[in-house]
């Protein structure tokens, strides 16, 4: 098992409309470690460390985001894994 950490940055309207939350509701169906927050002015963080396909598809089911934004754009990161998460939450 090859394990490792993804980071995904999501711009547009993606504040105020549940985003996280989306987030933190998906992370509950796979094995992945890490964190949902928002960035100011306008962008969604998300790193999630764990198998590469856990980490992978969790990332697939969240792409589109919850109904209610409109993400304009997504920067998508590879990194090695750190093991420094023992769950999946909202960070502020």
């Amino acid at each position: 098992m090859k394990y490792i950490q993804g980071r995904l940055i999501f711009k547009g309207r993606v504040q105020g409309v549940g985003f996280r939350y989306f987030v933190l509701k998906e992370a509950s169906q796979f094995e992945v470690r890490g964190f949902v927050k928002n960035l100011f002015p306008n962008g969604v963080e998300v790193v999630a460390e764990g198998e590469k396909s856990e980490v992978e598809h969790f990332f697939r089911e969240i792409r589109e985001g919850p109904v209610s934004a409109s993400i304009r754009d997504i920067f998508e990161e590879w990194l090695p894994y750190s093991g420094n998460y023992e769950t999946f939450q909202v960070e502020y």
